[in-house]
């Protein structure tokens, strides 16, 4: 599998469909729907195997030295596989290419239940140098506390 590279076309229905197989994750369709909907004005980058699309990464510019992860999601098959890895090195390296400082992700935070699917996606942030910022206990919802990511990054050579 070669790094990621820009996506350009379709990519509300391949926001949809990798969203939709990730039902430990995405469970509401208006969320999907909703992510899908932002991600055909936002910048974007998959992982390609053998033509298909193994996952996603969309970024929001947040002026003047920001870029957020809006969404990003690996087909259940690529997990492990180093996919969101190399998302994650596009989404730093376009980041860097705006003068951004910051790369911003929110996940869901602790909540007390036991969701280890959550826990690997903050323990995947860890690993990949990000920094647990805040919680916002009632941003998405009261049920849905956030946990707000931040990774400083470095100037380009």
């Amino acid at each position: 599998m070669q790094e990621a590279i820009e996506i350009t076309e379709s990519k509300g229905d391949i926001c949809r469909a990798i969203m939709s197989e990730l039902t430990d994750w995405f469970t509401e369709p208006e969320v999907i729907e909703a992510c899908a909907e932002a991600v055909e004005t936002l910048p974007m980058f998959g992982c390609l195997d053998e033509g298909s699309v193994a996952g996603f990464v969309a970024v929001q510019a947040h002026p003047p030295a920001a870029m957020e992860i809006l969404v990003i999601a690996t087909r259940r098959q690529h997990h492990g596989s180093g996919v969101g890895k190399r998302l994650l090195a596009a989404a730093e390296q376009f980041a860097r290419s705006a003068g951004c400082k910051l790369l911003t992700v929110k996940t869901l935070a602790p909540r007390g239940k036991n969701e280890p699917q959550y826990d690997a996606t903050r323990a995947f942030y860890d690993r990949n140098g990000f920094i647990r910022a805040e919680v916002f206990p009632t941003l998405w919802h009261e049920d849905h506390p956030c946990l707000f990511f931040v990774k400083p990054l470095a100037a380009a050579n």
